[in-house]
């Protein structure tokens, strides 16, 4: 195999999934960039329609893979009907075979209303949820523009305990005029409940929202500054350690075995099919590498699906230098970093200069079988990855 090309079955080290958008919200989120939409009426026989056109198309262009994971992803796919749901994963099942393991995650809202669904989606075959739970206090989840309370909070996550096999849930930090010592205790409070997933992230100001906005404007007072958001990061890593919910990625804490499959294959560079509007996959076909894309907007998605056949609006091809850059950039996000002998068959040099000086400052760890961010390393993960591909040599 020539050393600029991708090796045709790369993608199995990284393994294959589904990801599916649901776009709705009931309220848009001031610090959401995520391709969130409200609407007053959703016709769901039409997204049905929609998403088993798209299921159907995919499957007929990667027939036989074996898919490990289903992501309902959002939006707020907890809006969506338990029998909308079924309808979907049925027709997956009859797509694709299916691992005996196979992680079906919904993403769900901690309301009343969405937690009173989880049975529908545990009978349709969800075998996890993930909890958009945020902040455990009614002040903080006013000022993120939440619609549960922090009591709701903690019903849903009860409820949901009882019914499905896996829970996660997300909690933001670096919140505005949050203390060192409140998500402290924030933080503790959460690792006493019977949780196996945590997903904790800094908050961060994105251009297009609501705080965006605000903070462009002065108006966004009571953010931490970059030192007081490191040590909430180096705090939540030691806490989290402490008790046995290690960060196997930068953000993303569970006990061993409890790590979210499908999010592995992202990170580890597996094949994807993305559904819906705004969802983008990636495909290996025919010995080439694809990134495919649909349009943002919840209706020209759908219209293009009924009216087209197909909801994919770019399909763009991903070179070999394309590749060993995302290789990198999602691999070493990863407690467990990348596999060289992997590397190496993509082309990529773990002897340089960069690396070696890295290993010796303690950033990269001295593992001639994998290239892995250390400890130290993993606060100044930004900086490693530049240092690393800034030294990567083209291949002609």
């Amino acid at each position: 195999m020539p050393e600029d090309r991708i090796p045709a079955d790369d993608w199995r080290a990284g393994g294959f999934g589904l990801y599916l958008h649901w776009p709705f919200c009931k309220a848009k989120c001031p610090y959401c960039d995520f391709n969130s939409h409200v609407a007053p009426q959703i016709d769901e026989a039409r997204w049905q329609a929609a998403y088993l056109t798209e299921i159907d198309r995919l499957g007929a262009q990667t027939e036989g893979r074996v898919l490990q994971s289903v992501f309902f992803g959002g939006g707020t796919p907890s809006l969506m009907s338990p029998d909308l749901v079924d309808a979907i994963l049925r027709r997956i099942r009859a797509t694709w075979p299916m691992a005996n393991d196979a992680e079906i995650t919904l993403e769900a809202n901690p309301t009343s209303v969405e937690s009173g669904r989880f049975e529908g989606y545990r009978a349709a075959g969800v075998n996890r949820v993930s909890l958009g739970v945020q902040a455990l206090n009614d002040h903080d989840l006013r000022r993120l523009g939440r619609m549960h309370t922090a009591a709701e909070a903690m019903t849903a996550f009860d409820t949901a305990r009882g019914i499905f096999e896996r829970v996660s849930f997300d909690l933001i930090y670096a919140r505005q005029d949050q203390t060192l010592t409140a998500w402290r205790a924030e933080l503790a409070q959460a690792l006493t409940l019977a949780v196996d997933h945590l997903s904790l992230y800094q908050l961060t100001i994105e251009d297009g929202t609501v705080f965006g906005a605000r903070a462009a404007a002065g108006q966004l007072r009571g953010l931490p500054d970059d030192d007081l958001g490191a040590d909430m990061y180096l705090m939540t890593q030691e806490m989290c350690a402490a008790a046995g919910m290690g960060g196997y990625e930068v953000s993303n804490h569970a006990r061993d075995g409890s790590e979210s499959r499908h999010n592995r294959i992202y990170w580890q560079s597996g094949d994807y099919v993305g559904v819906g509007p705004g969802a983008q996959g990636r495909l290996t076909l025919d010995g080439h590498r694809w990134g495919t894309s649909t349009p943002l907007a919840p209706i020209p998605w759908l219209r293009q699906v009924e009216t087209m056949g197909a909801g994919e609006d770019a399909r763009e091809a991903i070179d070999a230098h394309a590749h060993r850059t995302e290789l990198l950039l999602m691999g070493l996000r990863l407690r467990d970093g990348i596999d060289t002998a992997r590397l190496h068959a993509n082309g990529i040099d773990t002897a340089t200069t960069a690396i070696t000086d890295l290993v010796d400052l303690g950033l990269i760890a001295d593992d001639p079988d994998r290239l892995r961010v250390t400890d130290t390393g993993r606060p100044v993960l930004n900086g490693v990855l530049r240092a690393i591909l800034a030294d990567q040599s083209p291949v002609s």
